[in-house]
């Protein structure tokens, strides 16, 4: 068992050694270890190529569209899992059919609604159109996570006295921690890595994310490694702690939390 996960694991690491050798080796060097350390690169993506700017607008988006995601999926989740109407199979099928229709199929339409909305060059717009494109898939995972919530405890807290926003709030919410942690986790990092939305949705470079600051640092005839290799490390590093602190609750489990209390 060892053995191809040694493999696995040699084949995931060695990208990203090759990408710390190179922002932290000096212009020219050839060397397999990255000594003497250098920050000229760092130095140069870093004030030179704007990405503080970009990494405050990356900031920015992941983290707002992560809370109107989580927010209106969580809303929208409790519909599904504990009302009955109509329409409900089929609105179920629609989000699930979604999940088929490429962003770059609808990057026209949304281009259209956002010129006509004056967004454009807004940061608003990419946020807007990341939590749209994320909601389908997160509201069926949370749908999913308070199904899991035995419904007996909102019934125990009605009894209680407590209306259903305030059972929801005191009973069910608190055993949706791990789903929520993990569903918006997952949605910051999409928003965080996504290229094309930004591309298309802004033009002034004070407002351009981190993806697209990465894309201006390989020219048409040369690409400067040292430079590219520390941008990425800079864009690798938020995800890298957002997952260092979720991973034991992706560990647990999505339903860990309908199980205590």
């Amino acid at each position: 068992m060892y053995v191809p996960l040694g493999v696995y694991l040699l084949f995931t690491l060695i990208p990203f050694y090759w990408m710390l050798l190179f922002a932290f080796r000096p212009t020219g060097s050839t060397s397999l270890v990255p000594w003497p350390l250098t920050f000229e690169h760092f130095d140069k993506v870093w004030n030179e190529r704007a990405f503080g700017t970009f990494f405050q607008n990356s900031l920015l988006v992941g983290v707002a569209s992560m809370l109107m995601t989580t927010v209106v999926a969580l809303a929208g989740g409790y519909a599904l899992a504990r009302f009955n109407f109509r329409i409900k199979q089929g609105f179920m099928l629609a989000l699930l059919c979604s999940q088929f229709i490429p962003g770059a199929l609808m990057l026209v339409p949304l281009f259209q609604i956002f010129a006509n909305l004056k967004m454009i060059n807004s940061l608003g717009s990419v946020i807007i159109a990341e939590t749209v494109f994320q909601l389908p898939l997160t509201m069926i995972l949370i749908s999913g996570f308070i199904k899991n919530v035995p419904y007996s405890l909102e019934e125990a807290a009605w009894v209680d006295g407590c209306g259903r926003f305030r059972a929801f709030c005191a009973v069910v919410l608190p055993l949706l921690r791990p789903g929520l942690i993990a569903v918006g986790s997952f949605a910051f990092v999409h928003s965080w890595n996504h290229f094309l939305f930004a591309l298309m949705f802004l033009s002034d470079q004070d407002k351009q994310t981190i993806p697209v600051g990465l894309s201006t640092l390989m020219g048409a005839d040369s690409v400067d490694l040292g430079a590219l290799a520390a941008g990425g490390v800079v864009a690798a590093v938020p995800v890298v702690i957002v997952f260092a602190f979720i991973q034991k609750w992706l560990v647990t489990g999505f339903s860990a939390g309908a199980v205590k209390g």
